[in-house]
């Protein structure tokens, strides 16, 4: 689904991302981790399209999309989180939620005045999806809450249902453990499996928390100074005397990271 070919990233005399190269395949969980500062949420917002690469190519489903926009990016099905929730804070959950799918008829002014009935449908429509959604991430209590004034789990699961208003097919999950209880983390972490499971979803998830890593991700891919260390499922990645090196700053035998 998608292919990351030498990638590099360089800022005045610092390379964040150094000839990055993995590939990720269709309805897999595929973890991303590495210590602070190893280059994982700079590689995100380069194939998110925030950011431009140097050099090096990012291939999805098949089709080059080195330097896209994220919006244009949006419109090919790859939509991201972020560690911090990026909600309209105004404006309640289920408002956050219709507001995310494209090219709603009830953007133009003129189709608002001379297609009213369409509009209402769609309206609808989208309405309906944003209350399923909520149901679906157990929000239904606070659909007409301010988005502001939900917890940070609950801003979490709300970025989650953004993604499942469009027909997304990679998302790319940054950090969703930071900042949630253990008993919102767990509802998270089902949400996740079953999107996957059932649903058909692709994910690329950067996280610390190694629990929630082994749990849902394989294979898992360790990053270290802009590069890719190892790559393979989470005992191999966690015992790798390489992995334990660039976490803990010296060579030990297999410990918890």
């Amino acid at each position: 689904m998608l292919e990351i070919e030498q990638l590099s990233k360089q800022f005045g005399g610092f390379r964040a991302v150094n000839n990055c190269s993995f590939s990720v395949r269709k309805g897999t969980i595929t973890g991303l981790v590495g210590p602070n500062g190893a280059g994982k949420t700079t590689t995100f917002n380069l194939i998110a399209g925030a950011l431009q690469p140097t050099s090096g190519k990012i291939r999805f489903l098949g089709e080059d999309v080195t330097g896209l926009s994220s919006d244009q990016l949006f419109h090919r099905g790859l939509v991201r989180t972020f560690q911090i929730p990026h909600e309209f804070d105004r404006l309640s959950a289920l408002e956050n939620l219709m507001l995310v799918p494209p090219s709603q008829k009830g953007e133009s002014l003129f189709k608002n005045w001379l297609s009213y009935g369409s509009v209402k449908k769609q309206e609808e429509e989208v309405r309906q999806k944003a209350l399923e959604t909520l149901e679906f991430l157990e929000l239904s209590h606070v659909a007409n809450e301010r988005a502001g004034n939900l917890s940070g789990g609950q801003k979490k699961l709300l970025e989650l249902g953004r993604t499942m208003m469009t027909d997304a097919k990679l998302v790319l999950l940054d950090e969703p453990a930071a900042g949630v209880n253990r008993t919102l983390l767990r509802r998270l972490e089902d949400k996740i499996q079953v999107l996957n499971q059932e649903r058909g979803y692709t994910f690329i998830l950067i996280e610390h928390d190694m629990e929630m890593i082994e749990k849902l991700c394989a294979p898992v891919i360790c990053m270290a100074e802009g590069s890719v260390l190892i790559e393979g499922d989470f005992q191999t990645v966690r015992s790798d005397a390489r992995v334990l090196e660039a976490y803990l700053g010296e060579t030990v035998g297999e410990a918890a990271l």
